[in-house]
C-alpha cells in the first residue's frame, strides 16, 4: 500500500514522503495512529499544503533545538546508587526516565521517550546518552554513576 507520512517515523521516512509499506503495517499501525494516510490524488492535494506548513514549523523548531542541544552538550549528570559488595553492579539501574527527571531538575523539559540509552545502566562508571530534540538534532550528555558509599566517604 502506498501512503503519505503525516509524521516522522523512525526507519520509514519523514513528513510528506510517499512510501510503500505492507498493507497490515499501514492498516494496523500507521493509519490508526494518524502517522500516515493513503496516497490518493485527493489526499495528495489536501495534505500537500498541510505538510508544507508543518515543514516550515519544523524548520523553526530546528533552530530552537540547535540552541538547546548546545546547552545540553555541557550537561553532566551524576547518579548515586547502592552497589553490591565490592562489585560495581548496581541494585536496580539508571534508565531513560531517571535521566529525563534529572534533566528536568536542571531546567530542561525533556520527555523520557526522547532520551536514548543503548541499554539501562547497571554498573558504576561514565556513560553517554543521546537526547533526540528534533528529527535532525541530537545532543549527547555525560552520565556518571557513583556508589553512595564512595560519595559519603568523599563528602
Amino acid at each position: 500500500m502506498e501512503i503519505i507520512l503525516l509524521d516522522n517515523v523512525d526507519g520509514l521516512g519523514t513528513v510528506g514522503q510517499t512510501v510503500k509499506v505492507k498493507d497490515g503495517y499501514a492498516r494496523n499501525y500507521l493509519l490508526p495512529k494518524k502517522l500516515a494516510c493513503k496516497a490518493t490524488k485527493k489526499n495528495l492535494n489536501f495534505y500537500r499544503t498541510r505538510i508544507e506548513a508543518e515543514q516550515k514549523k519544523l524548520a523553526s523548531a530546528k533552530a530552537g533545538a540547535d540552541k538547546q542541544a548546545e546547552l545540553l552538550q555541557a550537561v553532566s549528570l551524576t547518579f548515586l546508587r547502592k552497589t553490591r559488595d565490592e562489585e560495581s553492579k548496581l541494585f536496580g539501574s539508571v534508565t531513560n526516565a531517571d535521566v529525563a527527571e534529572a534533566l528536568e531538575q536542571k531546567g530542561f523539559e525533556i520527555d523520557k521517550r526522547r532520551v536514548v540509552l543503548p541499554e539501562p545502566i547497571k554498573k558504576l562508571g561514565e556513560f553517554k546518552a543521546l537526547v533526540r530534540l528534533h528529527p535532525e538534532v541530537t545532543a549527547e550528555i555525560n552520565i556518571v554513576v557513583q556508589s553512595e558509599e564512595e560519595a559519603e566517604d568523599a563528602g
